[in-house]
């Protein structure tokens, strides 16, 4: 049986991400409009709310996989974990919020993760 855990979406990363693009946009578009600046920046914010909206994180009977956007997609063992603690890193991550939990796995690696429900 398959459990899917979504990250939780803090409001530290998504209140930034939305003025930074929002005066980018506005600039872009504010005299003499560069519509090719504005179809790039749609692709981006494009890009980034997939990123959020797809990061995820599912225990696959003895596997945790952890699949953010398109690019990150990783499979941690669950014998393998040797601990997990809360954090507040700010590293980057597959994770949406800066309430997360850090995993450490086999003998040296780590991986941060900010799923809604952490317990």
């Amino acid at each position: 049986m398959n459990k899917t855990f979504k990250s939780r979406i803090g409001l530290e990363f998504v209140i930034p991400i939305i003025i930074i693009f929002g005066t980018i946009l506005f600039l872009t578009t504010y005299e003499k409009p560069s519509w090719l600046g504005v179809f790039i920046l749609l692709a981006v914010i494009t890009i980034i709310t997939h990123l959020f909206l797809s990061t995820s994180y599912t225990i696959e009977g003895e596997n945790l996989k952890i699949k953010s956007g398109i690019l990150y997609n990783k499979t941690v063992h669950i014998k393998d974990i040797t601990s997990i603690s809360e954090t507040k890193s700010f590293l980057s991550s597959p994770a949406t919020s800066l309430d997360r939990l850090a995993i450490s796995f086999g003998k040296y690696d780590c991986v941060i993760i900010s799923p809604k429900q952490k317990k």
